[in-house]
């Protein structure tokens, strides 16, 4: 019994053996031309960032980036210029970054983005009034306070309290217009009483 073997076409195995031959002259020489220059990459880092980590950084990507592109480069004698432009893009983009980065952690730092700490005044102040919101709350009718507290505290929609409650969408309305009327007459009150002080 005779076994059967599949061979590929002869010039498709032809075909990829030129172009991974192709591939390694390139690979060759892109190792040549980097042999030439070796620290051009950096060097322009460097002087770029004057921070030697950072430029050691954008010089591997550099070097990364040209390795991938090396096939598409036409004109192979213009390597260092090309590396060069390389190198000094990456290194504006990183030196723009770190001052974008830089501005913005300064920007957060100052004290006019903090809130200013909390006196003793404050806090008391605002228990009061928290005291007093919900005394004023208790005085209104029940069903004023029902579609008012559905509506600002729970986040619910006038539809959605409508159907909650089983009132027309204008008894809604209307309910919560008078909550908040009544509401800043009491808490107006309140305000009156403390600037007298």
């Amino acid at each position: 019994m005779q076994e059967l073997v599949l061979n590929q076409p002869v010039s498709t195995a032809r075909s990829e053996l030129v172009r991974e031959a192709a591939q390694a002259d390139a690979r060759r020489e892109f190792e040549e031309r980097l042999a030439e220059c070796g620290q051009l990459a950096f060097r322009v880092a460097r002087a770029v960032l004057r921070n030697t980590a950072d430029a050691e950084d954008v010089a591997q990507e550099a070097l990364l980036r040209a390795y991938q592109s090396f096939e598409r480069l036409r004109d192979r004698s213009r390597f260092n210029g090309w590396l060069v432009r390389i190198s000094f893009r990456l290194a504006l983009d990183r030196l723009r970054s770190a001052k974008r980065r830089d501005r913005r952690e300064a920007l957060w730092s100052q004290p006019a983005h903090l809130p200013p700490p909390a006196t003793v005044e404050d806090v008391a102040a605002s228990k009061q009034f928290q005291g007093h919101l919900e005394r004023a709350l208790e005085e209104l009718p029940e069903k004023l306070r029902l579609v008012l507290l559905l509506s600002a505290m729970e986040g619910h929609t006038i539809d959605e309290i409508a159907s909650m409650v089983g009132v027309p969408l204008g008894t809604v309305k209307s309910r919560i217009f008078i909550a908040r009327k009544k509401l800043a007459e009491k808490l107006r009150c309140y305000a009156n009483t403390i600037r007298t002080r």
